[in-house]
C-alpha cells in the first residue's frame, strides 16, 4: 500500500467503471477500521472546527440527497475542478485527479500553493478504487463528471459520494453549481456563497465594460488530431461566455444532445462561424487551427473575428471552469474577445 497522505488542512485561498472486486472490499473493511484511530487528529479537528458548523450537512444530486453527517477531514476530489473547488474553500483534499494534466499538484496556476501537501493522484474517466478506498475518505466529491450510475455507486460504497446534480450528466455543471454543492457538502455554505457573490460581480463588471458581448453570437470549438467539435449549453465554456453577454451560437444548439459538445465535420466547418469564433487546440498547435484553409474560409474567420487559444494555461482556465480558474480567465481571455470583435 502506499504511503499515507497528509490529512485535510484548512487553508484559506488567498487570491484571484468497474464494480468492487472481492480485493476492494477487503480494503474497504481496511479502510473503515482505520478510520476509527487516533493519529490524524491533529490537522483534521483543525479543519473541522474551521467549518461553520452546518452538519450534517445535505446535498441534493441527481442520485438522491447525500447526508454528510459530521466536518470531513479526509476528502477525494474527482469530478472536473472538484479540487480546485475544495481548495477555494480552504479544504486541501488528500486525493484527487487531474483531469487537464497540469501534473505537480493536479492544479491550474492559479491554485499555486493553495497545497500543503500534493494529493494522491486518481484517474479520471476510470479512477482506481482501490487506491481511493486505501485514502480512507470520508467524503468524496464527484460534482462534475458523467453521472454515470455504476460509477457513484461504486464511489459511494467506499465513502459518503456527492455526485452530479440533477440535469448535470456529462459535465454539465456550472462552477457556481459546483461551487455551492462543494460548499455544503464541507460545512462552508457561507465561504461559498461569498466567493460566488465575488466572482459573479466580476462577470457583472467584464460586461459592463464591453457591451460590444452583448447578444453577439459566439462558437467555442475545438480540434484535436482527428476532429472538430464545438460546445453546447449547459457547459461551463458556454456558461462563461453567456455571462458576458454573448449567445452561444443557434445553429451549433440545434444540434445539440445529451453530450456537452457536438462534433462538427471538416466538410461543415462553416457551422463554426458566428460573431466570434473562439477555438481551443487539444492535443494539436494553434497553427494547426489557424493555418488549416478550411478554418481560414469559415466567415467570421476571414473578418478576422476569432480567437484561436495558443496559450495553455489560457486554455486551461477557460476549459477548467472551477471558482478559482474563471478569475484567470476573465483577466485573460476578455480583452482577446474584445480586440478580435474591434
Amino acid at each position: 500500500m502506499s504511503p499515507r497522505p497528509a490529512d485535510s488542512g484548512s487553508r484559506r485561498r488567498t487570491g484571484p467503471l468497474r464494480l468492487l472486486t472481492g480485493a476492494l472490499a477487503l480494503t474497504l473493511m481496511g479502510a473503515l477500521a482505520a478510520c476509527g484511530s487516533s493519529d490524524d487528529s491533529g490537522t483534521q479537528d483543525s479543519a473541522a472546527q474551521k467549518s461553520d458548523g452546518s452538519f450534517p450537512a445535505k446535498v441534493a444530486t441527481k442520485f438522491g440527497t447525500v447526508t454528510v453527517d459530521e466536518a470531513p477531514k479526509r476528502v477525494v476530489a474527482l469530478g472536473w475542478g472538484d479540487a480546485e473547488a475544495a481548495l477555494s474553500l480552504g479544504v486541501q483534499p488528500v486525493g484527487a485527479s487531474d483531469w487537464l494534466a497540469f501534473g505537480g499538484e493536479g492544479v491550474g496556476p492559479w491554485a499555486k500553493g493553495l497545497y500543503d501537501k500534493s494529493p494522491q493522484k486518481i484517474g479520471t474517466l476510470e479512477p482506481e478504487y482501490e487506491k481511493i478506498a486505501a485514502l480512507r475518505p470520508d467524503l468524496i466529491l464527484d460534482t462534475k463528471s458523467s453521472g454515470d450510475q455504476t460509477r457513484y455507486d461504486t464511489l459511494s460504497k467506499i465513502a459518503p459520494t456527492v455526485g452530479v446534480p440533477k440535469g448535470g450528466d456529462q459535465y454539465k455543471i456550472s462552477w457556481e453549481k459546483q461551487t455551492t454543492m462543494v460548499a455544503q457538502a464541507l460545512g462552508r455554505s457561507d465561504e461559498g456563497k461569498q466567493l460566488i457573490t465575488e466572482t459573479e460581480q466580476k462577470f457583472t463588471d467584464a460586461a459592463e465594460a464591453h457591451p460590444e458581448f452583448e447578444d453577439k453570437t459566439i462558437t467555442l470549438g475545438s480540434r484535436t488530431a482527428s476532429a472538430w467539435g464545438a460546445y453546447v449549453r449547459g457547459t461551463g465554456r458556454v456558461d462563461f461566455v453567456e455571462r458576458l453577454g454573448f449567445r452561444n451560437n443557434p445553429a451549433v444548439e440545434a444540434k445539440a444532445g445529451s453530450a456537452f459538445s457536438v462534433p462538427v465535420s471538416e466538410e461543415n466547418l462553416q457551422l463554426l462561424d458566428a460573431g466570434l469564433t473562439v477555438m481551443a487546440p487539444i492535443g494539436v498547435t494553434a497553427k494547426k487551427i489557424s493555418s488549416d484553409p478550411l478554418f481560414k474560409a469559415v466567415p467570421s474567420v476571414k473578418k478576422g473575428h476569432s480567437v484561436v487559444f495558443d496559450d495553455q494555461n489560457i486554455s486551461s482556465a477557460f476549459a477548467m471552469d472551477s471558482v478559482l480558474s474563471v478569475d484567470y480567465a476573465l483577466e485573460k481571455v476578455v480583452p482577446l474577445f474584445s480586440k478580435a470583435l474591434k
